[in-house]
């Protein structure tokens, strides 16, 4: 494919100024590894976006030097209007982060742990804020239990509390519903599409579901060997390689079979 437009760094930015994210020639090197290899892209803001790619793929780097979390060694990130890492501080109240492979404090009670995160985003009528969450996640019976005693499906409702609890205008996620039962997985997407609807989020997803990178996703940017191989709506997509779904798209990229099926 010619990433000739996804590649051109800031030039198609929108003049009104509506992208959440923009991020262009972005590379990240661990000595003679490339994590991540001149990738460019821009989000629109209230859009969903999966980011797709096998495990090495530079999916998590490229969220982490996103957050700013990690320092990308050239490139630029534009969030939310504010360059990062140099600006983060004007911009971090205002996105989120959610991951199942991050543990909260485990000694603390789902309560403590929500109170703590509101306390550093500052959110105001914080207990009112918490209740709220606990009625719409359905964390009322397990408030004040200990972190390190909840199963894995209210763990993730735990976080996804944790993530929504300073209202983020971004919404940063990986691998949201991983080990999730079928019921709990559905019950976690409606939810985020209910709070992209209501509140004009955008949310960047990394995932290795490909169905439900088909529900929740406009656009669909697959990763490889920290590039990015495609960019395009997942209909475009399975179009252009002649797939019925997205995770035959996966096995034809992982697999190198790019050349033979992308027109």
């Amino acid at each position: 494919m010619d990433n000739g437009a996804v590649r051109s760094g800031f030039a198609e930015a929108d003049p009104k100024g509506s992208a959440a994210i923009e991020v262009a020639q972005l590379t990240k090197l661990y000595k003679t590894i490339r994590a991540v290899d001149d990738v460019s892209f821009r989000i629109a803001r209230g859009s969903i976006t999966g980011l797709l790619g096998g495990n090495g793929a530079g999916k998590t780097t490229t969220i982490a030097m996103i957050m700013g979390l990690v320092l990308p060694t050239s490139g630029r990130i534009r969030v939310l209007d504010c360059a990062i890492p140099e600006e983060s501080a004007r911009v971090l109240g205002r996105m989120n982060f959610e991951s199942p492979y991050v543990d909260m404090p485990m000694r603390l009670t789902v309560r403590q742990n929500l109170t703590i995160f509101g306390k550093l985003y500052a959110v105001k009528n914080l207990p009112a804020r918490i209740a709220q969450l606990a009625d719409d996640l359905d964390l009322g019976e397990f408030l004040d239990r200990p972190n390190g005693k909840l199963s894995a499906g209210q763990k993730t409702r735990v976080a996804l509390a944790k993530a929504l609890i300073n209202h983020p205008e971004l919404l940063l996620l990986d691998e949201p519903t991983a080990s999730l039962d079928p019921d709990t997985a559905d019950w976690v997407r409606q939810h985020l599409q209910d709070y992209r609807k209501e509140n004009g989020a955008t949310i960047l997803l990394a995932s290795h579901n490909m169905l439900e990178v088909e529900r929740l996703c406009d656009r669909v940017i697959i990763m490889k060997r920290g590039r990015i191989e495609d960019d395009d709506s997942p209909d475009k997509i399975m179009a252009r390689y002649n797939r019925a779904t997205l995770e035959e798209v996966f096995l034809d990229v992982a697999r190198g079979r790019v050349q033979e099926t992308a027109k």
